[in-house]
């Protein structure tokens, strides 16, 4: 019976050591981020503090043409979803978003409508334009950004997740990546075909997003909450908690057998 129950303790032993030096530093990981998470704001960290408050205020006495003479120039049949009145450069524009034509769906897209596309025409004559060049981009984009700084790069994205662009996920393409001449090294991501500032991204988010990839173990999209890899280590984190209460209900049972007071152990002594 002893040796069984040594064998169970060593067994125990054995797994609980295992799992925590598979597990363990994900562990670390995990807790690292939930204390930069707790202790992070995430205004700094989305880069608020950094966008310029406000913007331009349209008189309502403005001259514009009618936003349906603009639809009437849009190339070929086409659904308008979206109708804004937004200002690139101090000229007020209309965003027209559309969606072409119909398919049968499939993943990632609505049952029937294509992804929507964005057009850019000037409120006030009605002429369509095309998406902002770099000039503009780059203009914009000083334009939203609170400080005064010189330009490091810019880059042209038509993809995500390339030339280290995988902070910009799940946005407008195509986009300009501007980077500012700045200590937080802040890059201002403006949609070419919306003409807007989409995202600011500084050295702060990289950190969150770097923690935030380790606390999902989704390597690739960062959101992906049931991707195998993290129900397995979610799996082994509990059973390498078990092991450990298991290790210490059988140590303590064997630590009181060991330490039983001399005397209750001794024979008696027969005269």
């Amino acid at each position: 019976m002893r040796a069984m129950k040594r064998k169970t303790h060593l067994r125990v032993r054995k797994t609980h050591r295992y799992l925590g030096l598979i597990t363990g530093i994900q562990f670390v990981m995990w807790t690292i981020g939930g204390i930069y998470f707790s202790f992070s704001d995430m205004d700094e960290i989305h880069g608020d503090h950094q966008r310029k408050p406000g913007g331009m205020a349209f008189e309502s006495n403005m001259e514009l043409v009618s936003p349906a003479e603009v639809m009437t120039q849009l190339p070929g049949p086409a659904t308008v979803t979206s109708l804004r009145l937004i200002d690139i450069l101090g000229t007020p524009h209309y965003q027209i978003q559309i969606a072409d034509g119909h398919h049968s769906g499939g993943a990632g897209h609505d049952h029937g409508q294509m992804p929507a596309q964005t057009i850019l025409a000037l409120a006030e004559t009605g002429e369509l334009r095309p998406a902002l060049n770099e000039q503009e981009a780059i203009e914009l984009a000083r334009h939203s950004f609170i400080d005064s700084t010189a330009v490091a790069s810019v880059e042209y994205l038509t993809k995500e997740n390339i030339n280290g662009h995988h902070e910009y996920r799940g946005s407008a393409l195509p986009a300009w990546a501007i980077t500012m001449e700045h200590p937080t090294k802040t890059t201002v991501y403006v949609a070419a075909e919306q003409g807007v500032v989409t995202k600011f991204r500084n050295d702060k988010w990289r950190v969150f997003d770097f923690l935030w990839m380790m606390h999902t173990m989704d390597y690739q999209g960062r959101d992906n909450f049931g991707n195998i890899l993290l129900r397995v280590f979610s799996i082994a984190g509990i059973v390498t908690i078990l092991s450990g209460f298991a290790l210490y209900f059988v140590s303590s049972g064997s630590r009181r057998k060991n330490t039983a007071r001399p005397q209750d152990r001794r024979r008696p002594v027969i005269s």
